[in-house]
């Protein structure tokens, strides 16, 4: 059982969890005061929090355990599965925050968006790694998967979820870059993109979006209305200097602070743990990605490594954007910091994510321990190692 247990990556099971649990302290932090004037118990978010919290580690000692190539066998049933959920939520959906994005059921609520980044790696790795031997073909082996890609982005940004799609957008590209195909059909990718987006933009130009630009860039301006959200970024960002306020004296959340346990748990702590407090966890998640692209470096099928760049760019990608957002470099779209933020549904997709990533490198570890085939050469006697490329021989 511990030499199992060893086969699995210790640095992609310990720093997701403990960023699980400082988030869940951030979000009490954050939330208590928000939680009374909505009318709950101060530790309303908290216990929700850790409910989620236990059912992700749940899922990700599923996931750990589950072998990533099998998920090559469900690929249909993965794809069904996130369109009907993606049209369901158009159909039966509840409205929150000028979106229909959520399933209610009771206290509980899903946002199937988030399983569609998951679900579309998997898709994405699946298909361009049996298309490999043609990936230089553009109609044959590079624009099938993108039929069903722009499906999926077009149903989420029917919701409106424009910070969802542009992640799972990203997502795409950066497995698409990985899967091998050539300069010239990333130019001509390029091209159908810009062409579509002539066409697109002008139609999601509104004036919620516009004054989003505006706040991000131009807050004080505006600082009653556009830019107010940010300002009170700024506010509790500068607040905190190198060491911060100190953990639970915070002042921004306390009515200033747009969504302060979720889009805007990063400037709390800011304030209440200071430059010091931001840097730990940028560095976790920066540990995270990294780890999450070496193993797909040595993952030595296609499919894995595909996979791996997939879940290392939906984490890295979404913490760009959710800082971003916060430090004024691009607009506000609502995206939660991975683990950190409040919300079930992005917590149980990354720790399944990251139970993903676990059994990629067990794979890979297995790989590696495994003991060298050596046969012996009919004709000399002398024995050979296989290496895939040819023979090393051993006296």
């Amino acid at each position: 059982m511990i030499r199992k247990i060893k086969d699995y990556d210790f640095t992609l099971m310990i720093t997701p969890v403990f960023l699980t649990a400082f988030g869940i302290v951030m979000i009490y932090s954050a939330s208590m005061v928000l939680a009374v004037v909505e009318g709950y118990e101060s530790s309303h978010y908290l216990v929700k929090q850790i409910q989620w919290f236990v059912l992700a580690m749940g899922a990700f000692a599923i996931t750990s355990i589950f072998p990533y190539k099998n998920y090559q066998k469900l690929i249909k049933l993965i794809v069904l599965a996130i369109v009907i959920l993606l049209l369901g939520v158009l159909l039966f959906g509840s409205t929150i925050n000028n979106a229909r994005s959520w399933f209610n059921f009771g206290p509980v609520s899903l946002q199937p968006a988030e399983f569609a980044k998951l679900g579309l790696i998997i898709y994405l790795a699946s298909v361009y790694s049996k298309k490999q031997s043609y990936i230089n073909e553009f109609y044959r082996g590079v624009l099938p998967p993108l039929v069903l890609t722009a499906v999926i982005l077009g149903l989420i940004v029917l919701q409106p979820d424009i910070g969802t799609s542009a992640i799972i957008f990203l997502i795409a590209c950066s497995v698409i870059l990985s899967s091998g195909i050539n300069f010239k059909h990333l130019l001509l990718l390029g091209s159908l993109g810009a062409l579509l987006a002539l066409f697109a933009i002008p139609s999601m130009i509104t004036d919620e979006r516009i004054s989003r630009f505006a706040g991000a860039y131009q807050p004080f301006e505006d600082p009653a209305d556009d830019g107010y959200h940010l300002i009170q970024s700024y506010l509790a960002i500068g607040a905190g200097g190198l060491n911060g306020e100190g953990l639970g004296q915070g002042i921004q959340k306390l009515g200033y602070l747009l969504e302060p346990h979720t889009d805007f748990i990063m400037a709390v702590i800011a304030e209440e743990l200071g430059f010091i407090g931001v840097i730990i966890v940028v560095g976790m998640l920066a540990v995270i990605v990294l780890r999450g692209l070496f193993i797909a470096r040595k993952c030595p099928d296609s499919f894995g490594s595909l996979l791996a760049i997939g879940i290392s760019a939906m984490v890295g990608i979404q913490a760009f954007i959710n800082l971003g957002a916060i430090s004024g470099m691009l607009p506000i779209t609502g995206v939660p910091l991975p683990f950190v933020s409040y919300g079930g549904s992005s917590l149980l997709v990354m720790m399944m994510g990251m139970g993903i990533l676990n059994n990629i490198a067990k794979s890979v570890r297995k790989t590696e321990q495994a003991p060298v085939p050596v046969s012996e050469d009919k004709k000399t006697g002398n024995n050979h190692v296989s290496t895939g490329g040819g023979k090393v021989w051993v006296k």
